[in-house]
């Protein structure tokens, strides 16, 4: 499962607030504050795939290894064609 802190480098590498990605998520702004929460709030599991799935189609790969987790941004075919 994504943790709070690859959601909010997700966010940041894609510039997105809040708000944002609540709308993009269809998720409530409380329920994303309390997934990016380091306090470990919790959430539906809906809400963890909700966010997930909106962040890798905008081009978020969440990595995990052995060493740790972390997200890529991946250039997107149709985004790199229109610059």
């Amino acid at each position: 499962m994504i943790s709070a802190r690859q959601v909010r480098a997700a966010r940041a590498l894609l510039g997105w607030t809040q708000e944002t990605l609540a709308e993009k998520a269809l998720v409530s702004l409380t329920a994303l504050k309390r997934l990016e929460s380091l306090s470990g709030l919790g959430v539906h599991e809906t809400t963890h795939v909700q966010v997930q799935r909106s962040l890798e189609r905008a081009g978020i790969v969440f990595i995990a290894s052995d060493q740790g987790r972390g997200v890529l941004l991946v250039e997107r075919p149709e985004t790199t064609a229109k610059q």
